[in-house]
Parts: C-alpha cells; sequence; structure tokens
C-alpha cells in the first residue's frame, strides 16, 4: 500500500515484491510476486516442549519461545485462530534488535540489494507487527549508523511519523578502538506509539538516580525533609512585575541584578514564606529560594533521550559479566544486549503482567528480562543453532533460578551512618576512592609547636579561658624556646585524617534480590511451507502436504479453529465447517460431509483435486457450501499487506 499521494516515501529495489526464505535458519531470502502461495501462507505453529511451571502469572501458558522465522510466525499469531486469540491485540511493547550490520547478514548479496532486502525484510515485519498492537503499544528498533537513517523512513510510512516518540541514543561501549577514526561508542533505539495519548498515560517513569536523589539537601533541618530549589532566584526574561525589592531575615533589601528578574511573583513568594518553603542561606541574607520538597515530587523521573551505560550497562557488561559467567565452557554470544538496558525499556513502556515481544531473540535477553520482571513474553529465533546455544539454555536458568547476574540481583551503595547534606552514597564512593588514591605515599606534617603557640594564644583571649595570663604567658616562652630549637616537633597526621574523612563517607554495598525462579515458557517450531514451485513457475503442494500438518495449515490459512477430535470436519469457524481431503474431492466425500453438518451450518471443502460432479452435487445437496482446489483457491485475489 502505498503512502498518500505527497507524503515522503523511500524506494528501493524490490519494494513492491514480497520476499521468502531459501534457507533454513538463516537470513536467506529470494523475491517472489505477492501473490506467491509461498509468499500469502500462514504456517502452523508447532509446541515441542514446555519447561518449568505449566501454569500461573508467569507460567509456561504465558511465555512462548518460536524457533523460526519471524515473518511466518508473527502473521500466524495473528491469524491463526487458537494464536490469534491469546495475542492479535494484546502485544503492549515491542523491542526489535534485528542483524542491523548488513554486510555479515547477507553475505551473497551485492551492497544495493543487500539494503533492499533489509529494508523489505524490516518492512514486513513491521507490518507484521501491527495487527498484534494493543492501542497503547509502543514499538522500540534497536539500530546502529548503518540502517537508522532508512529505517526512520520506513517506520515513517509503516507506523505513521505522527506516532513518532523518541530517539534513544544508548552509550554500548565506554572506551575507544585505537584503530577508530572516530570511535562510535553508540546505538540509536527508535521509540513509535500506536496511539501516542494513550501510550503517555501508560508510559512510566524511571527510578531516580543516586546523583539525582543528591540534589535534594536539607541544610536547615525542614520538618518536611530534603528540598531543592523550584521557583527560585533570577532569570534574563521577565516583566516589570518580576522586579521588586525583597527584605531578607536579616534586614538585607534585595533585588534582581540589573538586566535580571525574579522567577516568581509577589504573591507567589509571600504565600511560599507564610508556608515556611522559602530559604535565604544560612545566615538570611541570600537572595530567595523556594523550595521543592522531594516527598511532594512524582516518584522517578521522565525518562530522557541520553542513556549513559553507567545507568544501563554496555555491550562489554552483557558478554563478560554476564553471558561468560552463565556460559562458561562456550563462546559468547556475539551481540548481547545488557539486561540492564532491557530493564529500563520495560520500566518505562509496560507494566507487570503485560505482553512482551521480541522478533530477534538473538541470545534471549529480552525474555529473560520480562521474566524476571514479571511481564509475559513472546520471543522468535531464526537460528536453531543459537537457540541451541544461548536462547533455550539461558531462559531454563532463569526458570531454574540458576542466574544470578544481569537484574536478578540489585546493588546499591548505601551510607553507613548519615552522610553530611548533599552528599550522595555514590558521591562519597567517589570521595573515598579519590582519597586514597591522592593520599596513598603521601605525608602530611603538622609542626606541633608552633599549632599548640597559636591555640594558647586564642584560648588566653578567651572569656572562658582555664588558664591566667601569667600560666598563658609561662606557656608561650617555653613553646618559643622549643619552636626555636634545632629540633622541630612535627607529626604526620595524614593517617588520622584520612580515617576520619573515610569514617565521615563511610558506605557499603546493599544487595537486593529481584528473582528468585519460577515461572515457565512453551517452546514451539514454525512448520514446514505446503508449497513448492517447479522449474516453469507452476506451484505445487509440497511433500509436507500430507494428513494432519496439511488440514491444520489450510485451517490456520482460512482462520478455522481446529476441532482435532470431529470424525469429518477438522475446523470450525461460526457456522462454517471445515473438511480438507489429502487427495480428490469427490460425490462420496460430498455426501459424507453433508451428512455431518447440522441446521443451518455449511462446509467449505478444500482438496487437492476437485471432480465436477461433486461440485455440483454439495451445490445441490447444501447450498451455500463450496469446495476449494489447493493451493490457487486459498489465497483469493493477491494483495501486498
Amino acid at each position: 500500500m502505498r503512502p498518500p499521494k505527497g507524503r515522503l516515501e523511500l524506494t528501493w529495489m524490490g519494494k513492491d515484491m514480497a520476499l521468502i526464505p531459501t534457507a533454513h535458519g538463516k537470513y536467506d531470502y529470494e523475491w517472489v510476486d505477492p501473490a506467491d502461495p509461498r509468499a500469502c501462507e500462514i504456517k502452523s505453529i508447532e509446541v515441542v516442549d514446555t519447561v518449568g511451571e505449566p501454569a500461573g502469572p508467569n507460567g509456561a501458558e504465558e511465555n512462548l519461545l518460536i524457533i523460526g522465522d519471524s515473518g511466518d510466525a508473527l502473521r500466524s499469531l495473528s491469524t491463526v485462530p487458537e494464536w490469534a486469540a491469546k495475542y492479535r491485540g494484546k502485544v503492549k511493547l515491542v523491542y526489535i534488535d534485528p542483524p542491523f550490520n548488513t554486510e555479515q547478514t547477507f553475505e551473497h548479496y551485492a551492497d544495493q540489494l543487500e539494503h533492499s532486502i533489509w529494508l523489505t525484510m524490516m518492512r514486513d515485519r513491521i507490518r507484521d507487527i501491527k495487527p498484534l498492537l494493543h492501542e497503547d503499544a509502543s514499538v522500540w528498533v534497536h539500530l546502529d549508523d548503518s540502517e537508522v537513517h532508512r529505517m526512520r523512513v520506513v517506520l515513517d510510512e509503516e507506523l505513521g511519523a505522527e506516532h513518532f516518540v523518541a530517539t534513544i541514543v544508548w552509550e554500548k561501549s565506554p572506551g575507544s578502538k585505537g584503530d577508530a577514526g572516530i570511535a562510535v561508542n553508540h546505538d540509536y533505539i527508535l521509540i513509535y506509539a500506536r496511539n501516542e495519548p494513550a501510550w503517555k498515560k501508560l508510559r512510566n517513569r524511571i527510578p531516580r538516580s543516586a546523583r539525582q536523589a543528591g540534589r535534594y539537601a536539607n541544610p536547615d533541618n525542614d520538618p518536611r525533609g530534603p528540598w531543592r530549589q523550584g521557583a527560585d532566584g533570577t532569570a534574563k526574561s521577565g516583566n516589570d512585575d518580576l522586579r521588586f525589592e525583597v527584605t531578607t531575615p536579616s534586614g538585607r533589601v534585595v533585588t534582581p541584578p540589573k538586566g535580571n528578574y525574579w522567577r516568581f511573583s509577589k504573591q507567589t513568594l509571600e504565600t511560599a514564606r507564610a508556608e515556611g518553603r522559602v530559604w535565604f542561606g544560612k545566615k538570611g541574607d541570600a537572595l530567595p529560594v523556594i523550595k521543592t520538597y522531594l516527598s511532594e515530587i512524582a516518584e522517578g523521573v521522565v525518562p530522557g533521550t541520553w542513556w549513559p551505560n553507567h545507568e544501563v550497562g554496555s555491550n562489554q557488561e552483557a558478554k563478560r559479566d554476564h553471558l561468560r559467567k552463565l556460559f562458561p565452557d562456550i563462546e559468547p554470544f556475539s551481540t548481547p544486549k545488557p539486561e540492564r538496558l532491557l530493564q529500563r525499556i520495560l520500566q518505562i513502556g509496560s507494566n507487570l503482567g503485560d505482553l512482551v515481544l521480541d522478533a530477534f531473540a538473538g541470545s534471549g535477553t529480552t525474555a529473560a528480562v520480562a521474566q524476571k520482571m514479571g511481564r509475559r513474553w513472546v520471543t522468535i529465533e531464526l537460528s536453531t543453532d543459537n537457540v541451541e546455544r544461548y536462547t533455550l539454555p539461558r531462559l531454563r536458568k532463569v526458570v531454574e533460578n540458576a542466574d544470578p547476574w544481569g537484574i536478578t540481583s540489585s546493588t546499591e551503595r548505601v551510607p553507613v551512618s548519615v552522610l553530611p547534606d548533599g552528599v550522595s552514597a555514590q558521591e562519597a564512593q567517589q570521595f573515598t576512592t579519590m582519597l586514597t588514591k591522592l593520599t596513598d605515599g603521601e605525608a602530611l606534617p603538622v609542626d606541633f609547636a608552633r599549632e599548640i603557640t597559636k591555640a594558647v594564644r586564642d584560648l588566653a583571649s578567651s572569656e572562658r579561658s582555664p588558664i591566667s595570663q601569667e600560666e598563658a604567658k609561662t606557656l608561650l616562652a617555653l613553646l618559643r624556646k622549643v619552636a626555636g630549637s634545632d629540633v622541630r616537633v612535627e607529626v604526620d597526621v595524614m593517617p588520622q585524617v584520612r580515617a576520619q574523612l573515610r569514617e565521615k563517607a563511610k558506605t557499603r554495598n546493599e544487595t537486593t534480590i529481584l528473582w528468585e525462579g519460577g515461572g515457565g515458557f512453551t517452546v514451539a517450531r514454525v512448520g514446514p511451507s505446503m508449497y513448492e514451485v517447479d522449474d516453469d513457475s507452476e506451484v505445487y503442494l509440497s511433500a509436507a502436504a500430507t494428513n494432519g500438518a496439511w488440514s491444520k495449515a489450510v485451517a490456520g490459512q482460512l482462520k478455522f479453529t481446529l476441532t482435532p477430535d470431529h470424525p469429518v470436519f477438522c475446523g470450525v469457524r461460526n457456522r462454517q465447517r471445515l473438511a480438507v481431503i489429502d487427495g480428490v474431492v469427490d460425490e462420496t466425500i460430498v455426501r459424507t460431509v453433508v451428512e455431518h453438518l447440522h441446521e443451518k451450518e455449511k462446509a467449505v471443502v478444500v482438496g487437492k483435486g476437485v471432480l465436477p460432479e461433486a461440485e455440483a452435487l454439495l451445490a445441490e445437496l447444501s447450498p451455500g457450501s463450496r469446495i476449494r482446489k489447493a493451493p490457487g483457491d486459498l489465497f483469493g485475489k493477491a494483495t501486498v499487506r
């Protein structure tokens, strides 16, 4: 379907064609006409195993790992009645991390065709995802510089430019490569909402970081707790109503500097003073600050677009600190994403019990994080090798509580005692580390004679001096003799100073366990294609199209719910019954079908061949029932999805 006339459109070779997979478990595709049955068919999804607990809010009945091409799997999830009832219109968040290094993904194609195949594949995946989306769903597409600019235009076409939310920039690597012209340290995550107003109501804030929390202090011991400046100080724009005199508690009269204005009105300031919410500094003579209390603001902060690796992890963290520990005997997955990154995405775009979809599972990070965060999930992986080496063993370990890494636990730096106002636990830890580095091996000599002389003089002049003036003179005379001698009275106080500073900034690691195993998931596989094409481009049924497999595929294609226990019919849709014949439909079959119809029911009979006499007899015995010959009669008029 073309964009409306005048709308920006990205074109590429083969955009009006369809792709079908031509190799098992690889990104290897062939261009075909969109009407080709192999491009239109709905394949079956066959359950092959269950892991963990079958029932429960996060059991095997709620979570699904599919092995096979994501396009085939997505179409089946939204079309086959048994799956569509569970997944169509139910997905709250989609995160896809497609293979975006096309030079490695499509190694058999020239560059122009590589991009064309990639774009067609991704466009079709987005189209196949759309029927699965809930009204307040969001789609997150993770890319690098290779395709992000093109994919942004494709997403505008398919999801609507008006549904674009933001581009997240993730710092995937803290370091740089020595041989790089310019080190690329980041990826992009494009976010689109199906319905942005609905999504904004769903969108959650993220936890306030230690640095952000540290901006709130309580220097005046306000009983309402830590605060930070709100409508405070001055601004360089305003009007004359925002330039007025303010008398501070000390009696000092202050006004904004020339060319500046108060950020608040006179009435706002008066109200805040009456409520005890204005701070004039420790001496009571500073420019006024109107307090904003930590306890009164919304929990968490609105997410931003810059996600540094110290907040959400890095590629190195995912590979070295997680997968290498999880699978010490095998080479880690080449491009894993850190669990903390997916944790933030799921925190923002979903809630407990929501359904999350990942069509490019890889090592299974999205599903693992969803399981640990109490979300239901569907994940799809093309490569059987990836599933057997990484995805399935990893998810099994999560369920069995054998994955203590990633977001299984959360370690927080907390103070041992009360820290100085405005100092966070992380800042205290940083201070202690830097203090050790700076003072290691360094001395801090103090001339005690000189310091005591100064202290005695100060004490002697005090009204509360414990010694008389004569005693003070005698002591000072003796100190002058000591200070003037050849022997200096010096002591290295660095150990004592360092110890006191460390004590004042003392912190500890506090670990909270967030996941203790449980739940389960189902493992399924996309069924084989029912169709093949010969050298003359003639389509015919494949060797897989026999007995129950073909009946199941036809039922899914025509949106009939399976009735496996019925002796004649394999599917039902409203008052229609489906009979699939692994052979030629003749008069005997027609009579059998009609005999098993209930009152007002009609039949759809599908066969590999049809006799004219059978069609005439069905029209006579059950007007409104019909026969379809496979494969030509199963797909109707060709349309581009």
